[in-house]
Order: C-alpha cells, then sequence, then structure tokens
C-alpha cells in the first residue's frame, strides 16, 4: 500500500501571526515538502492545479519536473490535473515528457476541479463538464495508446494522422486515477477503463464515500477487470498531529477555525467526528485511517493533506516527521496484515511494464519531412 501526501498549494494567512507568504515562498515550500516525504519514508508525494487565488500551483507538471530532479524515490503524481479544462493532447504531451524525465516515477489523477470559473477561463462551459471528463480522457487515453491518431469529437477540433510526441516511456502510459468525490460519471469511467479511482473525502461522511467507491467496485468486475476487492482505490484524508491528542486541538484549532474552505462553520470536534479530518495523538490517527477500510475495503492508496490553512512551513516537516517515523510505519504493518493475498498493489511504471511483457522503444520516426510534410524521395529516384 503507498502512503503519501497531496498540496493544493493555497497561500493562506497564519491566523496565530499574521503572516501571508508571497507567492514564491510558497512554492519553494512545496519544494521542500515534497523533499521531506521521501526523506522521511513517504511514497507518494501529489501536487495540485488551480488557476486562481489564493493557489499557487497552476503548473503542476513544472513543479513535479523540477521535484523529481532533486529526489530519488519518491512517485510523483497530482491531485488532480484538470481534465475538463486542459486540452487532452496538452496533457499527453506534458505527462509523457515528464515520465521520461521522472524515468516512470510518476502517475496522475484527473478530476474536473472544485472551481466554476476556470471552465470560461479556459473556453468551455461548466454545464457540460462531465461530457468534458469523458470526451477529453477517451482521446488522452488513445493519444498515449495510437501512434497516429484520427479523432473528432463534440469539444474540441478534430485530429488528423497526429502523434504525441514524446511516446510513453517504454511504450507504457502512465497509470492514471480518476478522482470524484460526488460524480457517479466518473466512479463509472475508472471502472470502465481498469483505472484507478480516487475518492478525496475530506468534506464527505463515511457513508457516501463508501457509496461511491461500492459503485467503482461493482463497476469495475462487471467489465472484467478483476473481482470488485481487487479494484485500485486511493483515499485522501486530513491530519494535524502531535504526541498528545489535547496538545494537536489546541494547535490546529485556530487554522481550523480561519480555513477558507470550513472556517465559520461546524466546530473542530464536529468536524472530527463527521469527516475523515484526523486531529489527536499518532495513534489516534493510526485507528482512525484503519477504520477507513470498513467502508472502503482493501484499498491501494492513502494520502494526507498536511500543508493547508496557513500552517507555517516549519510546523509542516515537523508533522511529516511525526507521519513518517510513527503513524505509516505501523499502517504500513497492520495494512499487509488485514489485506487478502489477491488484493494487487497500487500499479507503478515497472509494475505495468512487468504486465506489458516489458518494455520497448516507443519512438516514433517521422513518417514524412518535418517540414513540408512530404515523404523524402527515395534514392533510386532522384535525378
Amino acid at each position: 500500500m503507498q502512503f503519501g501526501i497531496f498540496t493544493v498549494g493555497d497561500v493562506t494567512t497564519d491566523p496565530t501571526t499574521g503572516h501571508t507568504p508571497t507567492e514564491h515562498e510558497r512554492i519553494k515550500a512545496t519544494v521542500a515538502i515534497a523533499q521531506k516525504a521521501e526523506e522521511v519514508g513517504l511514497d507518494v508525494i501529489a501536487f495540485g492545479q488551480h488557476h486562481n487565488p489564493p493557489f499557487t500551483a497552476s503548473s503542476p507538471t513544472t513543479t513535479m519536473a523540477y521535484v523529481a530532479a532533486l529526489t530519488e524515490r519518491i512517485l510523483l503524481s497530482t491531485s488532480t490535473t484538470l481534465i475538463t479544462t486542459t486540452d487532452p493532447v496538452r496533457i499527453a504531451e506534458d505527462y509523457a515528457q515528464l515520465q521520461h524525465l521522472a524515468d516512470g516515477r510518476m502517475d496522475l489523477m484527473l478530476g474536473r476541479g472544485n472551481t466554476g470559473p476556470v471552465y470560461p477561463w479556459f473556453g468551455k462551459d461548466i454545464r457540460q463538464g462531465i461530457e468534458l471528463a469523458v470526451e477529453n480522457y477517451a482521446l488522452l487515453h488513445q493519444l498515449w495508446r495510437d501512434d497516429v491518431v484520427n479523432w473528432q469529437g463534440k469539444h474540441r477540433t478534430p485530429l488528423q494522422g497526429f502523434t504525441a510526441t514524446p511516446r510513453p516511456l517504454d511504450g507504457v502510459p502512465p497509470f492514471v486515477w480518476h478522482g470524484s468525490i460526488r460524480s457517479p460519471e466518473i466512479a463509472e469511467q475508472a471502472a470502465y477503463y481498469g483505472d484507478g479511482f480516487f475518492s478525496n473525502h475530506i468534506f464527505w461522511p463515511s457513508s457516501h464515500t463508501a457509496q461511491m467507491v461500492g459503485l467503482y467496485r461493482r463497476r469495475f468486475e462487471h467489465y472484467g477487470h478483476g473481482k470488485a476487492h481487487q479494484a485500485i482505490v486511493g483515499l485522501g484524508g486530513q491530519a494535524f498531529i502531535a504526541k498528545n491528542s489535547q496538545d494537536a486541538v489546541n494547535q490546529f484549532r485556530p487554522y481550523f477555525d480561519n480555513a477558507p474552505v470550513y472556517g465559520h462553520g461546524p466546530s473542530l470536534e464536529e468536524f472530527v467526528e463527521a469527516t475523515p479530518l484526523n486531529v489527536g495523538s499518532p495513534q489516534q490517527v493510526i485507528e482512525k485511517t484503519l477504520g477507513f477500510r470498513e467502508y472502503a475495503g482493501d484499498y491501494q492508496r492513502q494520502l494526507w493533506l498536511m500543508d493547508h490553512a496557513g500552517l507555517p512551513l516549519k510546523t509542516v516537516l515537523e508533522q511529516l516527521d511525526l507521519l513518517g517515523e510513527e503513524v505509516v510505519p505501523v499502517l504500513r504493518k497492520e495494512f499487509a496484515a488485514l489485506r487478502p493475498a489477491d488484493v494487487p498493489d497500487a500499479p507503478t511504471h515497472q509494475s505495468l511494464v512487468a504486465a506489458a511483457g516489458g518494455g520497448r522503444d516507443s519512438t516514433v520516426p517521422a513518417p514524412a519531412d518535418a517540414v513540408t510534410g512530404q515523404s523524402p524521395v527515395p534514392e533510386g529516384a532522384r535525378a
């Protein structure tokens, strides 16, 4: 099972000091957090994509490529890549390029995002959000698998004889997770392709998450990808950890109470009771996380949001020490002991290459002159 963190790159004022980081500080802090995540033994870090203040995460591939150069082991992912408003040709080429630069140490999560105005900013209609997600992924899926693509759809111009470059590393496309909180159509999409389904259920009760994950599992089996309990599931979560549970509550409360996403609403205690938010000692975080299995089944990826709500970098790095040293090692052991032998691990580039019977050079030579588009004249035909 993979354990890691995700970040959305928010720029939020620290309510205890009044300090608001600059965009530069926040971007550099994200890199430091990624390096720390690898240092403490986490498996994954996922980077968000937003195109509006107060976020700095407009270009996850840029950040991921930079982090790939500074790390050696940690898997890089997204949280999420906006499949509705990012052109699928751009996604195909950007993430294949990243796949090569990171030597396969990456995957991505696709989602529709949670900012309505992003649709018109990129020339799209939010009322077509599901249609866009379905059509754009169908094209992306084809672009990574067919060397030459002829395609026509509803929401973008057609493609004739198009080859996305570079081709996927070893001839194997990056693994895709489909992220959704509330849309059964996306669970269906993930099941249809046999891809992963990620439920970032940080604001939702367990009963809702159980319904979404259950639908995905049933449809995964329906489409012949394996048994329902073998489907590839990821879950989101939030945690704030201290050695003593009351210290955790006292330290986190001002951040919770003033956070743009959930401040000035239900109390911290109510939110902890109703959602996956976990504020307490390492043992409390362990016990609550193990409880996710009761309604989601055996799953493959657990990510936590740790660097939000204005928490200073020093505090986030301390949180990662506790997560990596006291929480994740216990969860690895406990989840491994509970998981049936026929439940697969989370896919990686290496496992996908092995399943394909080995890697291959996926380079596509130009079929014609790159400037004129005409085929070269054979040697024997030259005057």
